[in-house]
């Protein structure tokens, strides 16, 4: 599951996300997990002694023991919550300024520990997930975290570890809006999250993660034909163009390399990827991360593929002194070249590469700024 930002700027260009000084610092930040992890901490030590812990620490996977400020706090029909708000950091991260609050109430001896979705957090309803349909969407790891503060603190106060957690997020089903959860069938609100309990910015993770949870859906749905794309205007191009259903599409955005390994090891027997001629340019020099910070375009690259023979010496010059992919094609369509096809035809044996053996037939599609399509490699 995953809350990871869809929002994007379709595939006119790369997009600085953060407007930090150039090689600056960047802060890490929490995961939702670990603000509920530390929420209800705080809820459950109050159930049993009367009082807030404030701030409250917790131990995370790697042993580490952050402290959280409580936002806010108090009981209400025999419960206790506490709420945290989630700092992500310097991460682009949508749920970054939520307030996350554990509810926890006390149960009858053996009833063991139960999460409940709350307001603003989702509900599983599709297979595939590592949560079990009609489950609350906080994925196993914030479980497990929860769990173990609440064993601890049970042992400590000799009581049973028996209580509902219920965690909420205010403007949570708002937030989810601008995340995968809709497509992946997560419903009513963001997912709780994190598997160390620290976001790390641009760390990727959550993205790929979320690239790998929307293959899983797909396949429990049985669907046979999935869509890799690198944001939105080429998502809409290439689902009308092959008329695929919702499900089928993944948000793949920079991340080709993350799609296209798990497809191998996860495969599907038709695979769609779509982009602007800039990204499918990098995929067809071999780079499997499309973020602009992370690869770069060599116009020599250009100079290889079939046509570009046809060039004047000053022509092959403008390329090789070419700003961006955009001025590239500009030069070569001018001179009556079709390079979006060749750059078509170089990302196919990109992704077919990294897709060996997998069964996976893969085809490209290049789009313009409009959306049209402008190359098509089968």
């Amino acid at each position: 599951m995953s809350d990871a930002d869809r929002t994007d700027t379709g595939d006119a260009a790369d997009g600085q996300r953060l407007d930090k000084p150039e090689g600056a610092p960047l802060r890490t930040g929490w995961t939702t997990g670990a603000c509920a992890t530390a929420a209800t901490k705080a809820a459950f030590t109050a159930l049993l002694t009367r009082d807030f812990p404030d701030p409250v620490s917790i131990t995370l996977p790697r042993g580490q023991t952050p402290a959280f400020a409580l936002a806010t706090e108090g009981y209400a029909d025999g419960s206790a919550f506490a709420g945290i708000v989630k700092d992500a950091g310097d991460d682009p991260d949508v749920t970054h300024g939520a307030t996350v609050i554990s509810t926890v109430t006390r149960l009858p001896p053996g009833s063991g520990i139960r999460f409940v979705a709350g307001d603003g957090v989702g509900t599983v309803t599709k297979p595939g997930l590592p949560i079990a349909v009609g489950e609350a969407a906080i994925n196993p790891v914030p479980r497990a975290m929860m769990t173990a503060e609440i064993v601890a603190l049970a042992s400590q106060h000799q009581v049973t570890p028996d209580v509902e957690i219920r965690i909420s997020v205010p403007g949570g089903s708002t937030i989810a809006e601008n995340t995968w959860n809709p497509r992946l069938g997560i419903l009513g609100g963001i997912s709780i999250l994190g598997t160390t309990g620290i976001v790390h910015p641009f760390s990727c993770a959550a993205w790929i993660h979320s690239i790998h949870r929307g293959i899983d859906v797909a396949r429990a749905e049985g669907l046979t034909h999935l869509l890799g794309a690198t944001g939105s205007t080429s998502e809409k191009a290439a689902q009308v163009f092959h008329d695929l259903p919702e499900g089928a599409l993944i948000d793949m955005g920079d991340f080709a390399g993350g799609l296209l390994k798990y497809l191998r090891a996860h495969p599907v027997p038709r695979l769609t990827i779509a982009g602007g001629f800039a990204k499918m340019s990098k995929l067809g020099q071999g780079a499997l991360d499309l973020h602009s910070s992370r690869s770069q375009i060599d116009n020599r690259f250009f100079l290889s593929l079939p046509g570009s023979e046809l060039l004047t010496d000053m022509q092959r010059g403008s390329v090789e002194r070419a700003n961006t992919a955009l001025e590239v094609l500009q030069i070569l369509s001018a001179a009556g070249i079709d390079i979006a096809q060749p750059v078509a035809e170089a990302a196919k044996r990109t992704a077919e590469g990294v897709l060996r053996d997998s069964g996976v037939t893969v085809d490209v599609l290049v789009t313009d700024r409009k959306g049209t399509i402008i190359a098509n490699a089968r």
